[in-house]
């Protein structure tokens, strides 16, 4: 493998144990902020990566203007639930489990493509989301636990991704990359913020540790995201993001006190196979100038 590659796809698995840490910030505020009130503090934070979006010629405007105004403010709301989603998620579930459920993302986005890009899919592709829904059923074993709000906030973020990913793709060859991005942080930062004001409080000084830990360890990872999509293809650098498994895994057990009894660890196994097929699937189908770049469930 060439160096540039291979330092691409190192700097991919960096970026995903921060997303990985980032999302552990969240489940240390330990729900006990409004989750708008997160989600919004997390957007502002992620302002601090706009100098990096920037590209020669670009104007900070840029960040709010759009060629295709309706997708631009679809990706904002995909961001907004995609936020709310995932921080619902890992303040009510264990690590593992709600990134397990947030994998569904490769899943969503097959089944989108079919329904909004028309695109062609074979019966593999369909069998790697019938075993990754099988995965779910394993994990979430309705009628024989109690299921709750985190489920519903971790399957919400993976589908919130997916759209995402589809609208990166109708977006990507005629919006600036700073646009895009602006997209992603004002859809945060104005739902959850009109949402947040009826429970709004000031974070005490251990709130702002966990929400700064949340919002810079986030930008941090989108911008090692970037620098490694720079180096290597999407094909390579979307795969490690399976490597937060094993971060969730760790930090559950060390950190909060996690378990991972046989059923979830089954489920999850088959979750990631499942995305991981689809992801050699689309490298294979899709030319590299119109594959989407990876992206985190958050």
């Amino acid at each position: 493998m060439d160096r540039g590659v291979l330092q691409g796809v190192w700097l991919s698995f960096l970026a995903y144990f921060f997303y990985a840490l980032s999302d552990a910030s969240i489940k240390l505020l330990d729900g006990t902020m409004d989750p708008f009130e997160v989600a919004f503090f997390g957007a502002v934070i992620g302002v601090a990566v706009l100098p990096v979006m920037r590209r020669p010629g670009d104007r900070w405007s840029d960040a709010l203007r759009a060629n295709d105004r309706p997708l631009w403010l679809l990706r904002g709301l995909a961001a907004a639930l995609g936020a709310l989603g995932s921080i619902v998620a890992f303040t009510a579930l264990p690590m593992a489990e709600a990134f397990a459920l947030l994998f569904l993302l490769p899943a969503f986005v097959t089944i989108l493509s079919v329904l909004f890009l028309k695109e062609a899919v074979g019966w593999r592709r369909w069998t790697a989301v019938l075993v990754g829904f099988a995965g779910v059923l394993i994990v979430l074993r309705p009628g024989f636990r109690e299921l709750n709000i985190g489920h519903l906030g971790a399957i919400v973020g993976g589908f919130s991704g997916a759209v995402t990913i589809i609208l990166l793709r109708r977006l990507g060859g005629r919006e600036k990359r700073i646009s895009i991005y602006g997209a992603g942080l004002v859809g945060p930062i104005v739902v959850s913020g009109l949402l947040m004001v009826p429970n709004f409080t000031v974070p005490t000084a251990m709130q702002w540790v966990w929400l700064l830990g949340y919002g810079l360890l986030a930008a941090l990872a989108n911008v090692l995201m970037m620098l490694a999509s720079t180096r290597a293809p999407a094909s390579l650098v979307a795969p490690p993001q399976y490597s937060q498994m094993l971060w969730a895994i760790i930090l559950g057990y060390l950190v909060f006190g996690d378990g991972l009894d046989w059923p979830m660890a089954l489920g999850t196994v088959l979750i990631i196979a499942s995305g991981l097929f689809t992801f050699v699937r689309e490298k294979v189908r899709v030319p590299a100038a119109r594959r989407a770049p990876a992206i985190h469930p958050q």
